[in-house]
Parts: structure tokens; sequence; C-alpha cells
């Protein structure tokens, strides 16, 4: 009898996930003054664990209370009523036989400083993004270069997020690395242009992610998972490659496989589509440079998909479908004819309209 591995159990060091399917984690802009997001919110993430994911993970939760917001409404985990709030549905979650993963993240020059107490947009660099704001319909401002005072304290603002994400009980934390956030940032020489130990090479460019991840790894215990998130798109600026080549990327893959991590979330626009003419995608072109277990996701919208996905990662992560469909895991499991959701679809997830 063929194994259905969408269905199958899948162990990352101590933790063992009921099948191959996770809520991706999804900015939002539902948190109130005190940074906890709204309850429907926060019981949609329950309800996806009632409903049969694996593993689910939080809105990217923004990291210290200067700098690093780049959207009204975002969320953070940093006091005891945020720990609270969390903790709540982190119980939630494993009560329904699911993990729980908090995201953290840093907007970098991605950042809306009226909306920063701060008033404040930093950036490895001083580039902006070429393309307006969505929000704002204006050009984003241009970020200030970083000092290395800046960075040791974007890397407390990390740790400090991270020890929130223990207190409350999560199963691991997610450093986000990707987008064209503050760490893609470094890491791309597209918007790296500095001259000091953090620009220049691949090594040179990583040295901030390496210290982040060094830093969190301190603070999450040994029985917690630490994951680091990538891609070459971001959301500003969407049509540029981050990374120069399949060199490169391999080369930055290859830096975050001598880290002390349990996994990478590997981001794609479309899981399939193949890159830096190599005739391979993203997720192959990864696999070949690390052993670590592999999440993916990228327009996986049904089951022929999520299969398709599986053949080169471990785990699949589900953004619109599951946000739109409260039943997705079901209708995988049936093989069910289920829709790609456009992005202009899950504008609701921007809105106050309950979620299903």
């Amino acid at each position: 009898m063929k194994t259905d591995i969408l269905f199958s159990p899948f162990t990352i060091k101590n933790h063992s996930f009921r099948n191959r399917i996770g809520v991706a984690p999804m900015t939002r802009m539902s948190a109130g003054a005190d940074s906890i997001p709204r309850h429907d919110v926060l019981d949609f993430l329950i309800r996806r664990a009632e409903r049969g994911a694996a593993l689910v993970y939080t809105e990217a939760i923004v990291t210290d209370y200067e700098s690093g917001q780049g959207y009204p409404g975002q969320a953070r985990l940093t006091n005891q009523a945020q720990i609270d709030a969390w903790f709540a549905v982190v119980q939630a979650i494993h009560a329904h036989g699911a993990k729980a993963i908090m995201q953290m993240f840093h907007c970098g020059r991605m950042a809306w400083p009226e909306v920063n107490p701060a008033h404040r947009a930093i950036a490895p660099s001083a580039v902006s993004p070429s393309q307006n704001n969505p929000l704002t319909g204006f050009p984003y401002p241009r970020p200030e270069e970083m000092s290395h005072f800046d960075i040791d304290h974007v890397i407390q603002g990390f740790v400090e997020t991270a020890r929130g994400a223990v207190a409350a009980g999560f199963d691991g934390v997610e450093i986000h690395g990707a987008h064209g956030y503050l760490i893609s940032q470094f890491l791309s020489s597209y918007s790296n242009k500095r001259h000091d130990e953090y620009g220049g090479s691949v090594e040179n460019r990583f040295s901030f992610a390496r210290e982040i991840i060094r830093a969190v790894r301190r603070v999450v215990p040994g029985d917690r998972l630490l994951l680091f998130r990538v891609s070459n798109w971001g959301v500003a600026d969407r049509e540029v490659s981050l990374f120069a080549s399949q060199q490169e990327w391999q080369a930055m893959i290859a830096l975050l496989d001598r880290e002390e991590l349990d996994a990478l979330s590997l981001s794609t626009y479309r899981f399939s589509d193949l890159a830096f003419a190599s005739g391979q995608n993203m997720a192959q072109l990864t696999r070949a440079v690390t052993s670590l277990p592999l999440l993916i996701c990228g327009q996986i919208h049904d089951r022929a998909t999520a299969e398709a996905a599986l053949k080169n990662a471990d785990l699949i992560l589900s953004g619109k479908s599951l946000l739109l469909n409260p039943n997705w895991v079901e209708g995988v499991r049936d093989g069910k004819v289920m829709p790609l959701y456009s992005s202009d679809e899950a504008n609701i997830a921007y809105t106050e309209e309950p979620l299903p």
C-alpha cells in the first residue's frame, strides 16, 4: 500500500508533527495599542489546529519598539500581557494536537517611520526600495545606514522577543531572514552597499544573520526549535532577484547550514518555478547544500501541488488557502478541487472582518 506522505508524521529534533501541513506565517495589522492581535485573529490560529494543521505559525512579530515596525497594528511579544495572551493561544493549539512557532522580524528599510515610536527607518545602507509604499502611496523614505550601536540594539530586540516566545510556551522560534526585510537586506547586495565587516562578500553580508542566530540560540532552550526563513524575493521590488546567482544563493545556504539551526523555511512566490537558469527550483538548489529539514511555501493550494512540493521538502506551508478555507486540510486529504486564491482575495487578512 502506498504511503500517504502528506499525512505521515515527521519529526524535527524532539518534536513530532502529525502530518506535513502547516499554516504559513502571515504579516497582519490587527493589534491594538497593546500590540496584541484581536481575539478573532488568535482564534483563527486555534481553529486551523483544530481542523488538522500540524504546525501553526504566528503572524510576523516585530522585534522592537523603535525602528522595527513596517505596518500599523503589528504584534509584539516582550511584556507580560503579550506573553499571557499568546500563552493561551499556544495552549489551545497544543490541546488540538499541533505545534506552535513564533516568527519574528524587523522591517528595516521597509519600515514606516510614522508608526515607529522613534520615527526611524534603518537599514544596512541608505538605499530605498524603488517602488512606492502601497500603504501610503508615497515613496519609502531613505533609511539611515545602521551604526554598530544600531546593529547591537536590533540584535537585542530579537533576543528579547525570543525570550517572550519561550515564556509563552512556543515549540519554536523562527528568525525571518526573507522577503526583503532587515536581515534579508543585509544578505542581499541589492540593498547592502556597506564597506565594513557587514558588507561586500557573501560571508560578510551573512555576519548580521549569524550574530542574530547565535544570540537567539543562547536564549532558546535545546528542547525548542530554532528555524530561519529564506527567500530570493522581496515584498518590494518583487521582480528583483535578491541573490545574484545560484552560486551566491547556495553559498548563503551553506553558511546557514553551519549554524545551530533545526530547520530552514523556504518562501517562494511559486514553489515549482525554476531558478537562476539552473533547470532546478529553489527547493532543489537549497537541498543540494544543506541536510537541514526544509519547509516550503509558494502557491500550494491543493493535494497535487502539496505532493509536488513535498518531493523536495519535508513540510509544506499554506498561506492564502488556509487563511480563506478553514477546511483546507480536510479538502487536501480528500483530494478535492480547490482554487488558487489571489492576493486580492486574501486582503481580508488586513480588514476587521472576522476570518472564517
